[in-house]
């Protein structure tokens, strides 16, 4: 479903990659990995439709994403560096802004039960990133970390095809870990695609994973 084609990128005159090719189908979790520097979060960026690249395309059902953005934008699920959380909103205020801006549009083609939304799928949500008791509060007031928590209990809601994920285990607890390695692991299994970066050592019994390397 998705293909990169010949991408090549330059950074302050050093080459991130060069004539990079991959495809990635339903039911893979993808792990970009490289040291720091290797162009980890340029790609994921790029893939998101949110860099460019100095030359080669991304491809979304065989359509360039730079000239099918609105279908793409659709299927598309994107948590970077910056969680895009509100932060004069509360926890809960920024999951239902999200969900009414979002989840209500997003194509849902994806294999067993449509998630079921609504208030209670929002405490749900935010219970499973261990923000119990802090759904009224800004998100001003709420830690670096916590903000985090906020734009991850967005996948919980999510039923966009793709999932480009920039190190969504920052500041996340091992047990939090384990939540969202089995969250990801159920989006791909009911033919999702998930691309990720993370330092932790994760999935190391699935068959679904596979890992791409930046850098030499």
């Amino acid at each position: 479903m998705l293909s990169v084609e010949e991408l090549s990128c330059t950074r302050d005159e050093r080459v991130l990659f060069d004539d990079l090719q991959f495809s990635v189908s339903t039911g893979e979790l993808v792990q970009i990995e490289g040291h720091n520097g290797a162009g980890k979060t340029t790609l994921l960026r790029i893939l998101a439709g949110l860099g460019r690249a100095d030359s080669g395309k991304v491809c979304w059902h065989n359509e360039n994403i730079e000239s099918a953005r609105e279908d793409y934008y659709q299927d598309l699920l994107f948590l970077g560096h910056q969680t895009g959380v509100k932060r004069e909103l509360t926890a809960f205020e920024n999951l239902a802004f999200f969900e009414n801006m979002h989840v209500s549009n997003e194509s849902n083609d994806l294999q067993g039960e449509p998630k079921v939304h609504g208030e209670n799928s929002l405490w749900q949500a935010l219970a499973h990133v261990g923000l119990a008791g802090r759904e009224d509060v800004p998100a001003g007031q709420l830690s670096a970390g916590q903000q985090r928590r906020v734009a991850l209990a967005r996948l919980w809601l999510s039923n966009h095809k793709l999932w480009i994920l920039d190190e969504p285990l920052t500041a996340i607890d091992k047990q939090g870990v384990k939540v969202l390695e089995q969250l990801f692991l159920s989006h791909v299994m009911r033919g999702g695609i998930v691309i990720l970066t993370t330092h932790q050592d994760m999935f190391a019994d699935s068959d679904h994973l596979r890992k791409i390397k930046l850098g030499r």
